[in-house]
Order: structure tokens, then C-alpha cells, then sequence
């Protein structure tokens, strides 16, 4: 891990050479759809990009409405990036209405998505429950991102051709990291008996987490933040708990911890912490980056299991 670190180290030192720092005026300007694209562009871009993100840290995108502020931040910039896979389901309206002449990406381009609303959803009645055609939440399974990474290095380079050495070296430094961080994950639950990965959370945010890391998600909420789970939805829920004796629920940064409360104290379990699913924490928080999110929510859920 040490000589791991140090490479990391070097790296940056070399981007440095390679693309010394531009003037405020010079930097790429990029809008992000949410925290988590905002932080990838940043790993990417580095000191020649200004980042702003339309929804920030610790906000639910699923609540979020576009502002003129937003329509007047948009078309000073030289590039969008947003999720995609129905995540923004305001992006195209915003766009027409700044004027935006810009470059614009989606970041989970070439993904291949999951389905919403692809399992039954006890909490639903035990019918699939959906707003969109696909599970938006592309960036819970890290080989994902990988995907996310050249995407928005390649737009990079489009809209800022003279910084292309630095993007290509940041990318490639940043997927190195990405593959260490899947190392760990896959090693955190390897040896926890497949009966015990499982997790009740807010909402159904985590889909292409258990697909990956062999974790079985359970969730009281749809796809969407804003889906009213049933009370006979919520019972069935709390029956399922009790029955496979499942100890530990948790809560999101992001959602009304209200719902998960009540069907702690009435299942018998206990709240095990905050997991971040759609928004980072804030830069002193335990989620600030991708890469901190996914690690901080891997031990957490591997600490309930044992």
C-alpha cells in the first residue's frame, strides 16, 4: 500500500510537468449534474477545471428543481456532464432553456444499465415499482465508473485539446486507484457467509452494489426517492425482517431517516449508520469523494454483517 501511495504520488508530480496550472480565466468551465460527477470531473481535470454542481453534497437529486440561476450557470459553461439513464429527468429542458451552446456528455454512456424496477419490492405491495426505464444508480458498481472516467476524459480533452496529456495521466492514475478500491470491496465480504449479506436501506439505491458484490438489497422505496412505499408494503417488510432475524437497517444521507426508524423500532433491529447512495458528505464528512463513499459504505455494511 505504501509503494501503491507513492506511485499515486508520483503521478501527480508528473502532471504537474506535464500541465502546469492555467489562470482562472483559462480553466474549463464544467457543470455537474450532482456531487458524485463533480467529484469525477475533479479527479480528472484537476487545477484546469472549474467544477460546479447543480445539486451538492448531502441533497437529494429526486427533489431538485432547476433555477434561472442554474439556466445562467449553464451557459457560461463549456461543458455539461451529467448521469444519465433517466437520473435527470430536467437536463434537456434546462438546456434549451440557457441557451447552452456547449459541450454536453453523459457520463454512463456505454454501461450496460440494469433494469428499474427489475425485482419485486415487498414494500410495494410485491409489484415492481418505477420511474424510469433503467436503474440510474450506474455508480455503485466501480467497473462502472471506470466506464464514467473515460467518458468525461474524453470530453475534456474535446472542449480543452492542450490539456489532453494531463487528462490522459490523471485518468489513467485515477483507474488505478478504481481498481484497488474494487480489490478491497470484493475482499471486505469474501468471507461473510452469503445468508448474512443482507441490508435493509432507505431506498432502492444499491441494486448494481448487490449485483456486483453479492449483497442482497431490501428497500421500503422505490427507484425514486420520492415513491410512497404501501403500509401493507411496509408490514410485509417488517415481517420479512423478524423472520430472517436481519439485525441491522440503515439509513441514507439523503433520506427522511423517519420510515427507517419506525421499521427499526418495530422489527427489533437496530440502525446501523448512514450509507451514501446518490449525494457525498460534505468535505469534512466521511464521504467527500467517490472513492471515500464507496470504501465508508463497504465498512459499514461489512461490520453489520459480521
Amino acid at each position: 500500500m505504501r509503494a501503491f501511495r507513492f506511485l499515486i504520488g508520483f503521478v501527480l508530480l508528473v502532471l504537474q510537468l506535464l500541465s502546469p496550472p492555467v489562470s482562472a480565466a483559462d480553466k474549463v468551465k464544467v457543470v455537474a449534474s450532482f456531487s458524485i460527477i463533480g467529484d469525477l470531473v475533479r479527479q480528472i481535470g484537476g487545477d484546469r477545471v472549474d467544477v460546479t454542481m447543480l445539486v451538492g453534497p448531502n441533497t437529494d437529486m429526486h427533489a431538485y428543481q432547476p433555477t434561472p440561476g442554474d439556466a445562467k450557470t449553464l451557459l457560461g459553461a463549456n461543458l455539461i456532464v451529467i448521469n444519465g439513464l433517466g437520473f435527470e429527468g430536467w437536463a434537456d429542458r434546462l438546456v434549451k432553456a440557457s441557451g447552452f451552446k456547449g459541450h454536453a456528455i453523459v457520463a454512463s454512456k456505454g454501461i450496460k444499465a440494469l433494469a428499474a424496477g427489475e425485482r419485486d419490492h415487498p414494500a410495494h405491495g410485491g409489484k415492481a415499482h418505477a420511474h424510469n426505464r433503467y436503474d440510474p444508480h450506474a455508480w455503485q458498481e466501480v467497473a462502472n465508473v471506470k466506464t464514467y472516467v473515460a467518458n468525461i476524459r474524453d470530453a475534456l480533452i474535446a472542449v480543452d485539446a492542450p490539456g489532453k496529456p494531463r487528462y490522459d495521466a490523471a485518468a489513467a492514475a485515477y483507474l488505478k486507484q478504481l481498481d484497488a478500491l474494487e480489490t478491497e470491496i470484493k475482499a471486505a465480504f469474501a468471507d461473510i457467509p452469503k445468508s448474512r449479506r443482507r441490508v435493509i436501506a432507505s431506498h432502492e439505491a444499491f441494486t448494481y452494489f448487490g449485483d456486483a458484490y453479492g449483497v442482497e438489497f431490501l428497500a421500503p422505496q422505490g427507484v425514486g426517492d420520492n415513491t410512497e412505499p404501501s403500509a401493507r408494503g411496509v408490514a410485509t417488510l417488517i415481517r420479512q425482517i423478524k423472520r430472517e432475524r436481519m439485525k441491522v437497517v440503515f439509513v441514507e444521507n439523503i433520506s427522511n431517516p423517519q420510515l427507517i426508524e419506525r421499521i427499526s423500532k418495530e422489527a427489533g433491529a437496530t440502525v446501523g449508520g448512514t450509507l451514501y447512495s446518490d449525494a457525498l458528505s460534505e468535505p469534512a464528512g466521511p464521504a467527500s469523494t467517490y472513492i471515500d463513499m464507496m470504501r465508508y459504505n463497504t465498512r459499514l455494511l461489512a461490520a453489520a454483517m459480521k
